[in-house]
């Protein structure tokens, strides 16, 4: 092999590192759980939820780099607003969500230890769902009056890239891509009992200057990745209080193979699952705590990492009084 080919590989190999370390926080972002993320609200409710979120786990390369040893340490304080309409006489609502990262990576690849800490915006997340079945939009009188049965929505989620990103670096918070997740919802409920079930498929746009103009790579290149599979799952029960409730969580993802100036790494498709629980405790008429938790149950490639949530939600009807 020549110096030039020599030299090509490892340039490949190290825009395959930089994509197995960001894989950790764009997945984890991804593949979030969410339980009754189908349930619906009267006309013009209205949510903001702050959140605090740590990680803290390791990253399994599967092969696809030397380094058993890599870790990242991390949380992610998260604001949301959650906005509730009609679409043809269905229940449908809006959900923004601005993340700001920061943390600590580490790992050793090729026999050499790097240690990175980074804090910045994370791409922020978009979310509109329409119900199609068992949820009309209501004003608040009606809403009270209804009882839920069998719910059919769907959803498109988008990831936006207007978190940080440097092309000069290989560790950004930022994506510099689009993702979009179409997804069918549903949800059931028996007694004080609800079962939620979503399937969905992520799509990405090409990011065009990855890790580039720099002296690894004086020039442009892209990154891609397949279409990734998902599929999550809740079953959750609500006390006799109203608003208390609590669920274990589970989804499965498949797919999203990358793919670094045309060179593709079957070594970095991912086949992974997580596992968790989640507690909603109302603390006034307005406002709520949620607290969660969940880890890695099954994960092929990427973060491998444990996760604790705190969310305080303040929602009112209408404008806040």
């Amino acid at each position: 092999m020549n110096l030039r080919a020599q030299g090509k590989r490892g340039l490949a190999r190290a825009g395959i590192a930089a994509a197995i370390l960001l894989c950790p926080v764009q997945t984890l972002l991804a593949q979030d759980l969410a339980p009754r993320a189908y349930l619906i609200t009267p006309y013009h409710s209205n949510a903001v939820t702050l959140t605090w979120s740590f990680y803290d786990g390791s990253i399994d390369f599967n092969g696809a780099l030397p380094s058993s040893d890599a870790t990242g340490r991390y949380n992610l304080s998260i604001a949301n607003y959650y906005h509730s309409f009609g679409v043809f006489g269905r229940s449908a609502n809006f959900v923004a969500v601005l993340p700001y990262g920061e943390g600590h990576f580490q790992g050793t690849v090729n026999g050499a230890g790097e240690h990175l800490y980074r804090s910045g915006l994370v791409d922020s997340i978009y979310r509109v769902a329409i119900n199609l079945k068992g949820g009309p939009a209501m004003q608040p009188r009606e809403f009270v009056k209804w009882h839920q049965k069998i719910l059919l929505g769907v959803s498109l989620k988008v990831i936006a890239p207007t978190g940080q990103y440097d092309p000069t670096k290989l560790i950004n918070w930022g994506t510099n891509r689009w993702s979009f997740k179409p997804e069918f919802g549903y949800s059931q409920r028996w007694g004080k009992w609800i079962l939620d079930g979503y399937a969905g498929v992520w799509f990405f746009t090409t990011n065009n200057d990855y890790w580039s103009r720099n002296q690894y790579y004086p020039g442009t290149r892209s990154q891609t990745q397949s279409p990734m599979v998902a599929f999550e799952g809740h079953l959750s029960y609500d006390f006799k209080k109203r608003g208390l409730w609590v669920s274990l969580d589970g989804n499965f993802w498949e797919g999203g193979t990358t793919t670094i100036a045309g060179i593709e790494n079957s070594l970095t498709k991912q086949q992974n699952s997580r596992v968790g629980a989640t507690a909603a405790i109302p603390i006034t008429h307005h406002q709520s705590l949620k607290f969660s938790y969940n880890d890695g149950a099954h994960i092929q490639f990427g973060g491998n990492y444990q996760n604790v949530s705190v969310a305080w939600q303040y929602a009112w009807l209408g404008r806040p009084k």
